[in-house]
């Protein structure tokens, strides 16, 4: 594991084994991200990937925001979004996979730049280590 970030670490389960009280839905162990946008009010999953989009990744996602809405959101609350960031995507592929899905759900691909001031360069982890920690 990577000494400076603990991506894993704020997942669905930990939070779901600190803040919930009535319930716990084991298959939410794997969920990278879960945040409360408070201005928008309501929850966002969020989904990184190192490869390039899946299909089957949208399913997963999908999966996670529906139990978001099903066990945690309340009437308060707006629909969860559900975020993926991916290392490249196919935007047909992207829009095919999306179609049929009715909840707000986004595909985003990343990219990593080489330009790095040299006063981060020590406290922050390298791309190596970033990757090493989301495929474990």
């Amino acid at each position: 594991m990577c000494n400076h970030c603990n991506i894993r670490g704020w997942g669905f389960e930990n939070f779901f084994l600190k803040y919930s009280r009535n319930f716990f839905i084991p298959y939410l162990t794997q969920a990278d991200l879960l945040f409360y946008q408070v201005r928008l009010h309501c929850y966002v999953v969020v989904e990184l990937k190192t490869e390039k989009f899946k299909p089957e990744f949208a399913g997963k996602l999908n999966f996670y925001v529906t139990a978001v809405n099903k066990n945690m959101k309340t009437e308060q609350d707006n629909q969860t979004i559900g975020i993926l960031i991916c290392k490249d995507k196919d935007d047909v592929v992207a829009e095919y996979a999306l179609d049929d899905i009715s909840q707000p759900i986004g595909i985003a691909r990343y990219e990593l730049t080489k330009v790095l001031r040299d006063e981060f360069k020590s406290s922050l982890p390298t791309i190596e280590e970033i990757e090493n920690e989301l495929s474990e």
